[in-house]
């Protein structure tokens, strides 16, 4: 799908200031795809549409959830964290969006998830460092990112949990899933590393 048409089909969908994070992840995205040798295309569409379904109804993206295969406790944990799996449920259905890398990179743009592929940290670590996001640590996280992107998804994973607990809201699990696989991944490049010196 070319760029113009996908803007056009999640502008109608969007609040101009959620347009213009929407811009901002897509230009992030590609910076990160080009200096982690990403796929620039699929990570320019998945961030299109990454809020796709952002101001859906929460009863329709429950119902989404419930009957189209996602995991139920998902319904349990804050809403924030239901258009991403609506969304890529959507942007299958309305948009004919079938690339199954782009579609997961939408599905676990707010949770993660463990094994993350290259595309879906690449969209998670844009939604969050996109140049209009502004508050404590988003800093540190953009300095990482100009070298390292587990390191960067790491310290972003981390800021969420930290910011989650310190409101006394519950964590979804997976969330700490990607905690601790990026952890364990990060410490096996580092003896990889340190054995090929």
């Amino acid at each position: 799908m070319e760029r113009e048409r996908a803007l056009k089909l999640v502008k109608e969908q969007l609040t101009e200031h959620r347009y213009i994070h929407t811009i901002g992840v897509m230009e992030t995205a590609i910076i990160l795809a080009q200096r982690f040798c990403g796929n620039e295309k699929k990570a320019e569409l998945a961030a299109i549409f990454h809020d796709y379904a952002k101001f859906r109804p929460k009863e329709e993206m429950k119902e989404i959830i419930l009957t189209q295969g996602f995991p139920e406790d998902l319904i349990e944990f804050n809403a924030e964290l239901w258009h991403a799996p609506a969304g890529a449920y959507l942007a299958k259905n309305e948009a004919g969006i079938d690339d199954p890398e782009v579609l997961d990179a939408i599905r676990y743009h707010t949770s993660g998830r463990a094994g993350m592929s290259l595309l879906e940290k690449i969209i998670y670590l844009a939604d969050y460092i996109e140049p209009g996001r502004h508050f404590p640590g988003v800093e540190e996280v953009r300095e990482v990112a100009e070298r390292d992107l587990d390191e960067a998804l790491l310290q972003a994973v981390q800021n969420t949990i930290l910011f989650l607990m310190k409101k006394k809201q519950s964590v979804y699990p997976e969330t700490f899933n990607t905690y601790n696989d990026l952890v364990k991944n990060i410490k096996e490049q580092a003896k990889n590393a340190e054995k090929e010196k």
